[in-house]
């Protein structure tokens, strides 16, 4: 049976980098950013759900527009429960699919940004949260030129207060340097395989 390490963090905490590095050790990683950019697709479950809902948030191809999506959410709140109730279970039955073809795996990491507040930490052995000084995040953030200030505070409002994330966490990952943040993920991997170790 695979140890299921849950990996979270606010936007902007480097929590894609953090991934990166627990891929490079060797675990199966299951992205769930990555999997709903797939699902939104032309012709995927989730673009065809959200063209129901939503048409206008679909482009020429079929597929998503997310920079028009995120406009209709932006101007009404309540179109994002909406949006979830389509897209979640599509979602969930992708992780499902992963968890099982990876089975083998000793150690499986699910990447998920909304980890607690879709309740998934329920089904972890343990969750590791990517944390930095909210300027970093800030800057991170705006950085990439994907979002206004507006959107930043709305996505920010929407997730879980870091520091509520980081003390419920089993372990905290810095991800001031890299460095710091590949040491932290290769003693949060050392003190996993103790403790499967200890039950073994």
């Amino acid at each position: 049976m695979s140890f299921i390490l849950g990996l979270t963090g606010s936007i902007g905490m480097g929590k894609s980098t953090t991934a990166a590095m627990f891929a490079e050790e060797g675990l199966p990683v299951w992205d769930a950013d990555a999997t709903v950019h797939r699902l939104y697709a032309p012709g995927q479950p989730a673009a065809l759900a959200i063209g129901q809902l939503f048409p206008s948030a679909i482009d020429e191809n079929g597929g998503v527009n997310r920079a028009t999506l995120r406009a209709l959410i932006q101007s009404d709140a309540s179109l994002l429960d909406r949006l979830n109730a389509a897209v979640h279970p599509l979602v969930a039955e992708d992780r499902a699919q992963f968890l099982t073809a990876n089975a083998s795996a000793e150690i499986i990491l699910l990447d998920i940004p909304l980890l607690y507040e879709s309740r998934i930490d329920t089904a972890c052995d343990a969750v590791a949260v990517v944390s930095a000084p909210p300027d970093v995040q800030r800057d991170r953030v705006l950085a990439r030129g994907a979002m206004t200030e507006a959107e930043f505070q709305t996505l920010l409002a929407r997730q879980m207060p870091d520091a509520e994330k980081r003390a419920r966490a089993d372990y905290v990952i810095a991800t001031t340097s890299l460095e710091a943040a590949r040491q932290a993920v290769k003693d949060v991997l050392a003190d996993i395989r103790r403790r499967i170790a200890e039950h073994a």
